[in-house]
């Protein structure tokens, strides 16, 4: 066959690929259906031209179409790679994280109950061995969810679903391709009844192995890529190597899943990698996957459905009758994942709530594809498994991934429709007509303006004016007329708003480097927990986003343990300075929000529901400030170091956009402009780096910040300093419990606590203590002390806190006044003979 014909044929696919995205929007179909429909026209018409007597002209043409290498190797080993890797590295994996028990149940559970209940239910029917029925049921329950999501995303749904289907489907792929290649084992094997131990024993070394190979070839991709620090192209090339190495090197060397090492693969890149690459260079990458995934992901839909016509020229009318039992076996297991266990789920307060016209929509939706069609090739061309099996495995995978597309793919917007997801509701329709009589208000002024300043024609003037006023007038009495939005639906309203501005901030922040490309993902996941916060509760759940967004969290509180247990200081250092340069960004970022108040939520949801809102922002920037002052007490130069580099960044880019000014005003050329921007990017690569932070030695700095322990000589500072534990506690965590033991003091270095004894509330700041009393007095913690924010507190034990009381005036000081305050007698605590009896009695 010609090679020029060969390339004639691929690069026609290409333009293919270019109309049918045009096409799809134009018909108002999933792309995906109409690349399968003209692979199927393209498939089904060169078999046409061979057969027919009517001309041979066109013969070669269709030669090369039916000949194109298309084999299942083809779509495992060259397409699924890009498109599993592509979806890993492009998702906000820390948001996929806030979901993680949704989305592996749905996609874990589901995959296992779509295999056995199309197995089963093939079993039953036919007489296939189970093995087999089996095989058929992992290869119809991997599902594609691009049409679902795309819709979800055009009607405004909750983020949050689409990210959970697109995880699931992630996550279902990987499960589905595994049990494929563990009961095509067994199919090879000649097991037609397959056991559970038997399908459990080969499972571990699937997964375990995969995780290892793909987290390994991340780990020495990276640092490969940090090499080539000042070579974009070497970065994006061993990008690009990353994933089939990781695949091949999964299936070929040690026999495991090569899905689940591209998908650890995946996920540790998107982790690592933009702490470790310029923000430009990873946003590049980004990039140049997206559309080798775009090519990919039509490509496999394109050549899997030119196949399609050469699966079914077997066919029987009995495939007919199977090809409807496993529809109707996969459209009830999918019905049992979403009206069954997601429910559950929701009950169980581990899944977002999903509402029955959303939940209707996504069983519609679950359309099969490409990897359908791939992993049934590969059964039709072993030569290890029986020829009826491999007939009907590709009539029935076949049948149904058609069924899916036609039927569920052409009626989806239909079933969208008739549930009513397509539409506004009254809030939202009342919301639009204001939003619109403001703007055009906001436009007749600028508009105004803009005449005045270009002397226009007073007569065109006029007219326009009075056309537009006519516009206007419409626009304001419908927002009059309209439904009255209450005030707690326009807060929450003008909270998704400044939610939404924060994250566009966050973004602009970004793109002018004044925040890294690392930061900058980690306070966009909080931005989207806010808006999804404002979306499901209100006020409440606004406020309740904001705290998560500075609280520590547990893997902080893990950090903790390793460093105080087993001395590894390394993984509460990172998570420290990580806490450092993030409490600094979301405070770069919150300052810039008040403005957006005034100007734009004020005009259309009034200036109560603005005041609320500065409120709002008010109470964050305050716990935040809280969490920095923390911090800045431990580590005193380290936010000083941080904010000089932000200053360095900042001129930076102010320096670059001039010389982007003059290059374009032409006062430089190209040569000089060159030379300065090469300058500037070694200077940048100097501000990437973030300043080493040394938590070891700041023990004796932060002693020394706090008043109670003023007086003491430095030798007792520093032995103070490494005597003192550190705890980290989040608002609201109980510290003590009554009837507790009397075993320690805190002190307060950040933040504030609440202590409740006998009906009676007190309320402690930075620089004051609490636990005392009951050491002093001998008896067990009357008091319940939780804290109020996230706090910073130092522990000192008993027998160390009655030493040092001993030779400190100004704590002794303040121990009488905590027990005049409480109505406790201080000389019962502090005996009148001084310092030496208290510590005797503490010897």
């Amino acid at each position: 066959m010609s090679i020029i014909l060969v390339t004639a044929v691929i690069a026609s696919l290409f333009l293919v690929i270019g109309a049918a995205e045009p096409l799809a929007a134009r018909l108002r179909l999933p792309y995906s259906v109409i690349l399968a429909i003209i692979g199927m026209l393209i498939g089904a018409g060169a078999i046409f031209l061979l057969r027919t007597e009517l001309t041979d002209a066109l013969n070669p043409v269709a030669e090369a179409i039916l000949g194109l290498p298309i084999r299942s190797n083809v779509f495992l080993y060259v397409f699924l790679p890009t498109l599993l890797f592509q979806a890993t590295l492009g998702m906000n994996l820390r948001r996929i994280l806030d979901d993680w028990v949704p989305i592996f149940v749905l996609a874990v559970v589901a995959v296992i109950v779509a295999t056995l209940s199309v197995g089963y239910a093939l079993a039953w029917a036919s007489t296939l061995p189970l093995a087999a029925c089996l095989l058929i049921g992992a290869i119809v329950s991997t599902t594609d969810p691009s049409a679902v999501v795309s819709i979800f995303r055009s009607l405004s749904a909750p983020r949050r679903l689409a990210r959970i289907i697109e995880g699931e489907s992630l996550l279902n792929d990987a499960a589905a391709i595994a049990l494929f290649g563990l009961f095509m084992g067994f199919v090879m094997l000649g097991m037609p009844d397959p056991t559970l131990k038997d399908a459990l024993g080969r499972f571990p070394l699937l997964i375990i192995g995969g995780v290892v190979a793909g987290w390994l070839a991340a780990q020495l991709a990276v640092w490969v890529m940090a090499l080539f620090a000042r070579h974009e192209r070497a970065q994006i090339s061993v990008s690009v190597a990353l994933p089939y190495l990781a695949y091949i090197g999964a299936e070929q060397l040690i026999g495991a899943s090569g899905v689940i090492a591209v998908v650890t693969a995946g996920l540790t890149m998107n982790l690592t990698g933009p702490g470790r690459l310029a923000p430009q260079a990873w946003t590049n990458l980004g990039e140049v996957w997206s559309l080798l995934a775009h090519w990919a992901g039509a490509l496999i839909f394109i050549l899997a459905a030119l196949l399609i016509p050469r699966l079914l020229e077997e066919v029987r009318v009995a495939d007919v009758a199977l090809v409807g039992v496993v529809i109707c076996a996969a459209i009830v297991a999918r019905a049992v994942i979403l009206f069954g266990l997601l429910p559950l789920l929701t009950l169980l307060r581990v899944s977002p709530a999903v509402e029955l016209p959303y939940r209707v929509a996504i069983l519609w939706g679950g359309l099969r594809g490409a990897v359908t069609l791939a992993l049934a090739l590969a059964v039709t061309e072993s030569i290890f498994v029986p020829v009826e099996i491999k007939r009907v495995v590709g009539i029935l995978a076949t049948g149904f991934t058609l069924f899916t597309l036609i039927v569920q793919g052409t009626t989806l917007r239909t079933v969208i429709h008739w549930l009513g997801l397509d539409r506004l509701s009254p809030l939202d329709e009342a919301l639009s007509r204001q939003v619109v009589a403001v703007a055009l208000q906001t436009v007749r002024e600028d508009v105004s303006q803009t005449t005045e300043n270009y002397e226009l024609t007073r007569e065109i003037v006029r007219s326009e004016a009075k056309d537009f006023g006519e516009r206007l007038d419409e626009a304001v009495k419908a927002a009059e007329d309209g439904a009255e939005i209450l005030d707690r639906d326009r807060i929450t309203l003008g909270l998704i708003a400044l939610a939404g501005h924060e994250r566009d901030t966050i973004l602009a922040r970004m793109r002018e480097r004044t925040i890294s490309a690392r930061m900058a993902e980690l306070v966009l996941s909080n931005a989207d927990r806010l808006i999804e916060g404002a979306r499901t509760g209100g006020r409440n759940g606004y406020q309740r986003a904001a705290r998560q967004s500075v609280t520590y969290g547990r893997s902080f509180q893990i950090g903790v343990a390793l460093q105080r247990r087993l001395h590894l200081s390394g993984p509460l250092t990172r998570m420290t300075a990580d806490r450092f340069e993030l409490l600094l960004a979301q405070r770069l970022i919150l300052r810039d929000l008040g403005v957006f108040i005034d100007r734009r939520i004020r005009r259309i949801h009034g200036r109560r529901v603005a005041d609320l809102l500065h409120e709002l922002l008010a109470r964050r920037v305050e716990a935040l400030e809280t969490a920095l002052e923390g911090l800045r007490l431990q580590y005193p130069g380290y936010a000083e170091e941080l904010e000089r580099r932000f200053i360095r960044r900042t001129a930076l880019r102010l320096e670059e956009r001039e010389y982007t000014a003059m290059r374009e005003d032409g006062l430089i050329g190209a040569e000089v402009y060159t030379s300065l921007m090469q300058s500037q990017n070694a200077r940048r690569a100097d501000t990437e780096k973030r300043p080493t932070l040394d938590i070891a030695i700041q023990g004796a700095e932060l002693v020394r910040q706090f008043p109670l322990f003023e007086g003491l000589e430095e030798a007792a500072v520093k032995q103070l300093g490494r005597s003192l534990k550190t705890v980290y506690v989040d608002s609201g965590k109980v510290i003590v419990r009554k009837s507790d033991p009397a075993e320690s003091v805190f002190f307060i270095a950040s933040g504030a606590v609440e202590l409740e004894s006998a009906g009676h509330t007190w309320r402690f700041g930075r620089g004051e203590m609490f636990g005392q009393m009951a050491i002093l007095t001998h008896k067990a913690l009357r008091a319940q002390v939780r804290a109020i924010a996230p706090s910073t507190l130092l522990v000192l034990d008993a027998e160390r806190f009655r030493r040092l009381l001993a030779s400190s005036p100004a704590l002794q000081q303040a121990v009488r006044a905590s027990a005049e305050q409480r109505g406790i007698d201080p000389s019962g605590l502090l005996p009148e003979d001084g310092p030496e009896a208290i510590a005797d009695n503490g010897s």
